[in-house]
């Protein structure tokens, strides 16, 4: 069993932003994770990430805490040189990936999706496949820079219209082309009701 972790009380609202830690990607979706990080200090929110120093994950990181905020890494150890574990902010090391993902649930309100490869892939489908499920209501916004997850949204909408999916599902998601939309989005998100979305 892994010992228990600690982690620092939080009282405000915790954003969970899954994101790619690739370092080779389009200035402009740094450029947004860079903005994005900012904006969350800025809300007051508590950034949630991978705890990784590279790619937009350390953008973002580094952005929220230059400007003031509180960010919270979460990391497997054997990805520690890998994505360069970011400790200038509270990071808690885990010992596998499903640990993390779990944290990383449990610590956030609301999840935004910006581009990533295929483990931010995972973890947006597992979020989303939880509140398939009902077994939470949590905010799911991605973050579609460039239309980066076009591809992804027609495959959900082919399940649904497969009829593998529920139509009601379409509502489990929200879709914004900017970082504003996005944070806007988080802030609009506590007045959506709980949609049942498991009516088998």
């Amino acid at each position: 069993m892994s010992p228990p972790v600690t982690i620092q009380p939080f009282d405000g609202k915790s954003v969970c932003l899954f994101c790619g830690s690739a370092e080779s990607v389009r200035p402009e979706y740094l450029a947004a994770a860079t903005a994005f990080g900012e904006q969350t200090a800025r809300q007051g929110w508590r950034l949630v990430y991978g705890g990784g120093g590279v790619g937009l994950m350390g953008a973002s990181a580094r952005a929220a805490h230059g400007a003031g905020g509180r960010v919270l890494g979460i990391m497997p150890g054997f990805l520690r040189s890998r994505e360069r574990l970011f400790d200038d902010v509270e990071t808690v090391v885990v010992p596998s990936m499903h640990e993390r993902k779990t944290l990383m649930y449990d610590q956030s309100d609301a999840f935004v999706v910006a581009p990533g490869g295929v483990g931010t892939l995972e973890e947006a489908i597992e979020v989303l496949s939880w509140k398939r499920l009902d077994l939470h209501a949590k905010p799911v916004i991605f973050l579609n820079l460039n239309g980066f997850w076009d591809a992804l949204l027609a495959v959900m909408d082919h399940s649904i219209e497969e009829g593998m999916t529920p139509p009601s599902f379409r509502q489990a998601w929200v879709v914004c082309d900017s970082v504003e939309a996005a944070i806007e989005a988080v802030r609009a998100a506590d007045d959506v009701p709980h949609l049942q979305h498991d009516q088998r």
